[in-house]
């Protein structure tokens, strides 16, 4: 057992904080923006709550992140009141954030200075996989640090790699995303052209999910996809700054990504037609209107 803390509560950071509670077997302390959200979380799960990130990991063996961007998780590790004024020598920060490489990097050597350790582990599977504990952990950092997370980390997650170097875990996040694109889009012309079509479109996805157009999209959205229910899932807003993160880091390093430049446009009509909060499955809905 250890003693973590957890800094943010939302649809993916709650159930995977519980994991580490109630799978792992770990003494957790959770922190969140608004209190009360820690609280219930508390009444649910057991374990503490912390006004402050600095409050929640004193003494903490690991402390884990789930925030919303950059400057999100710069506040809550080298703001005033963030974690590294108060990680113990020797402690491991576990960032479970999508963020950039960039922020990676800096935090990494931040920590290093303070004789801490952290890890860049953005995660793949949705609400969904973090709800079922089955995630996919994809990291970058130190090995021996790695070493001793990736224990804690298999608490809620199905996979968990060290990629390189601090940073390659997020780049890694970006090349998900980057395939997710594509693959939603695709799907969305598919389901869209097969109506057109006539075709009872469900038959079709389920004939061909088996050959080689299948994919874990086909099989979880395209039913609901052709019904128009976009109300779970990973939001548009949330897939607009990941891919923004993408084609920034495609600036830097010199990448070519037509395609995915292409559906991040096309993420914006979606939420001009207020689909902000919408799964990303909602493409279809800009090729239906």
């Amino acid at each position: 057992m250890a003693e973590v803390a957890f800094l943010g509560l939302g649809v993916m950071g709650a159930p995977m904080a519980g994991h580490l509670k109630n799978k792992g077997g770990h003494a957790v302390t959770v922190y969140n923006r608004t209190f009360a959200k820690a609280e219930a979380w508390v009444a649910k799960h057991g374990g503490a709550a912390a006004r402050t990130p600095k409050e929640a990991a004193a003494g903490k063996d690991f402390v884990f992140a789930c925030v919303g961007n950059d400057d999100d998780l710069r506040a809550v590790t080298i703001g005033p009141d963030g974690a590294f004024q108060a990680m113990k020598p020797g402690s491991i920060f576990v960032d479970n954030t999508t963020a950039s490489a960039e922020v990676a990097r800096e935090l990494h050597a931040a920590a290093k200075a303070r004789g801490i350790a952290f890890i860049d582990a953005p995660v793949s599977g949705g609400q969904a996989g973090a709800e079922n504990g089955v995630l996919t952990v994809m990291c970058g950092g130190d090995a021996e640090p790695f070493a001793k997370a990736e224990p804690v980390i298999m608490a809620f997650a199905r996979a968990c790699r060290l990629l390189g170097p601090s940073g390659a875990g997020q780049l890694a996040k970006m090349m998900n995303q980057i395939c997710i694109a594509g693959l939603v889009q695709g799907l969305s012309e598919a389901v869209h052209f097969g109506k057109r079509a006539g075709l009872d479109v469900e038959a079709v996805l389920e004939v061909i999910s088996k050959g080689a157009a299948g994919s874990w999209q086909m099989e979880n959205r395209g039913k609901t996809m052709v019904a128009g229910k976009f109300d779970f899932g990973f939001a548009v807003d949330w897939m607009r700054k990941d891919l923004d993160i993408c084609l920034a880091e495609a600036r830097r390093n010199g990448a070519h990504l037509p395609v995915t430049a292409l559906v991040d446009q096309f993420y914006s009509e979606v939420q001009k037609m207020g689909g902000n909060r919408w799964d990303t499955s909602s493409l279809v809905a800009r090729l239906d209107k």
